[in-house]
């Protein structure tokens, strides 16, 4: 009777002690950690795209062929710089450039309007002044970055920030011809010389 009693009620519980229990947490936290990390290796991994021909061929296989719907997909623009943009990317890019240059540019470094430092309002309509500014907002996003170091920001100023203020509101630069007069704003874009077509005798 005592024997079939016992196996009726089952084995003693199994106790772990506290010190236990923490280790056992802990473990399995590392486990859940390293388990989400492969996870987000493997997604990478079938993100990224398939190895260039070259390292194909260099194995020994032929390349495979690619359709030209996913070279369009593929392919991504041919430059950052915003004079290479057109269409929707020029004005995106556009806008965004807009944003720093009112919220971040000019509180900070726009400094007083004058003769001798011009500015017009209007300065997304100045093809050089647009140049200029984004070339300035690329640099900062690389300088400003933390990888850049602690000196970047220093690098950013001395390299292209006072280069590009001498002349973008150098008197003569894309703002002469804008009034420095608030009370009398006026803007017009300076013209530029015509390109003359290629002759045979240039050529010659």
């Amino acid at each position: 009777m005592s024997d079939s009693s016992s196996t009726a009620s089952g084995p003693d519980p199994f106790r772990v002690s506290d010190e236990d229990l923490g280790d056992l947490a802990s473990t399995l936290a590392k486990t859940v950690a390293e388990v989400r990390q492969h996870g987000v290796i493997l997604d990478r991994l079938d993100s990224e795209p398939p190895p260039p021909a070259t390292l194909t061929e260099a194995a020994g296989h032929a390349p495979i062929p690619e359709s030209e719907d996913a070279e369009d997909e593929d392919e991504g623009p041919a430059s950052v710089f915003i004079v290479a943009l057109g269409g929707d990317a020029y004005a995106t890019e556009l806008a965004a450039l807009t944003d720093w240059v009112n919220y971040l540019f000019l509180p900070v470094y726009g400094r007083e309007i004058s003769s001798s430092r011009p500015w017009c309002a209007q300065w997304h309509e100045h093809p050089e002044a647009v140049a200029r500014l984004h070339a300035l907002w690329l640099a900062w996003q690389q300088l400003t970055d933390v990888e850049a170091g602690l000196t970047g920001p220093a690098t950013w100023h001395r390299d292209h920030l006072d280069h590009t203020l001498v002349h973008l509101r150098a008197p003569d630069g894309p703002f002469a011809a804008c009034t420095t007069s608030p009370g009398r704003p006026n803007h017009r874009v300076l013209a530029t010389p015509v390109s003359q077509p290629l002759t045979a005798e240039v050529a010659a």
